[in-house]
């Protein structure tokens, strides 16, 4: 029995240093050496090649969706236009949230 009254105050002092020692979460607004490949993708998913990229998808499905006689593939191209469109804010977002 002393035994296990000493291991849980071994781990209640083991997590209480832990809680106190840990940082906040900045996933997103560290390592400014990766700043200029995240600008690059960015104004490339968001720019005239995103916009190019979803107007294929949809192009593409529209082809299909013709093909098929069925209005599903153009669908899924213009939800993947709308992904290129949101999503990079989404992720954005979520990266810099800070905790």
């Amino acid at each position: 029995m002393i035994r296990s009254r000493s291991t849980a105050a071994f781990n209640t002092i083991i997590a209480l240093v832990l809680a106190l020692a840990a940082g906040s979460a900045l996933a997103g607004t560290t390592g400014t050496e990766f700043q200029t490949m995240y600008t690059t993708l960015l104004n490339w998913a968001t720019g005239f090649l995103g916009k190019s990229i979803a107007i294929a998808a949809f192009i593409l499905g529209a082809g299909i969706g013709i093909a098929r006689s069925s209005p599903i593939p153009a669908l899924v191209g213009v939800v993947f236009a709308l992904f290129m469109v949101y999503v990079p804010t989404i992720i954005d977002s979520i990266m810099t949230a800070v905790i």
